[in-house]
């Protein structure tokens, strides 16, 4: 499997993905809204578009779709409950679900809500899996929830599904915004010497179009969405809300951690 990420350099901070079989020469693009880079990037590398996956209907990940359709024949995959917000869906994806990219690739399909209800990540099967995680994760921070989705979704979807993937798992996720969440994480957690110097790191020379890959296992270093039993964040909480409760549970944790970075 090779994976090329692709910066947009637009407002919204989007990464595109192409996800290609080095036998083939076939390749899966993931939310491509900036078209024209990802069929530049394939034809650069020989490559021929066959599929597209959305990883949920917001026009960030969707907006490319009909010109990629109309320049390849691809056929668009998304989540199985999307069809009345994404047009033109060929094949609807539902857990469990695998995508194969010609001989070699094969990815499978996890139902992930939370930052929408019909979002998808797709988990590639190899020796050392790739997350691409669209909204739901990203690196240092998680998906916000007020474009359809809901905080307590967000929470099952780490608790029951990514925080048990294992730690050498890759994160390739739909937007850089690292050095901001790690920016929150240590307002959170301010002697988390992880994230002081990986930010320290990035500050000194950070470039999207040579993004850093995290893995799972430094997402749970780094992360305030996977450490929700750190009695700093949680002390730090206690002070932000007054009904905060006196030994509150990780779901409550995390949807105040999301409450608190929805206007941080």
């Amino acid at each position: 499997m090779i994976v090329e990420q692709i910066w947009t350099g637009n407002a919204y901070r989007n990464f595109n993905y192409l996800i290609a079989c080095p036998e083939t020469g076939d390749a899966l693009a993931v939310d491509p809204l900036d078209y024209e880079k990802c069929l530049k990037r394939a034809k650069d590398k020989g490559w021929t578009i066959t599929q597209i996956v959305n990883t949920h209907e917001h026009g960030d990940h969707t907006g490319g779709n009909g010109p990629m359709i109309a320049a390849t024949g691809a056929k668009l995959l998304a989540h199985i409950n999307a069809g009345s917000r994404i047009d033109g869906i060929d094949v609807g994806l539902a857990a469990g679900d695998v995508v194969k990219v010609g001989k070699t690739v094969e990815l499978l399909a996890l139902d992930t809500p939370g930052h929408t209800m019909s979002h998808v990540c797709l988990l590639s099967k190899t020796d050392i899996p790739a997350l691409f995680c669209g909204d739901t994760l990203f690196n240092a921070g998680a998906g916000n929830c007020h474009g359809g989705g809901h905080p307590d979704e967000l929470y099952d979807t780490f608790a029951s599904q990514l925080a048990k993937l294992p730690d050498e798992t890759l994160v390739y996720p739909g937007h850089d915004y690292i050095t901001n969440n790690l920016e929150f994480t240590l307002d959170r957690e301010p002697d988390n010497s992880e994230a002081a110097s990986l930010l320290k790191q990035l500050n000194d020379n950070h470039d999207p179009n040579r993004a850093l890959v995290t893995s799972l296992g430094l997402e749970k270093q780094v992360n305030s969405f996977f450490r929700l039993t750190n009695p700093i964040i949680i002390n730090r909480l206690r002070e932000a809300f007054s009904d905060f409760p006196e030994e509150p549970s990780p779901r409550d944790v995390f949807v105040k951690l999301r409450e608190l970075r929805n206007s941080w």
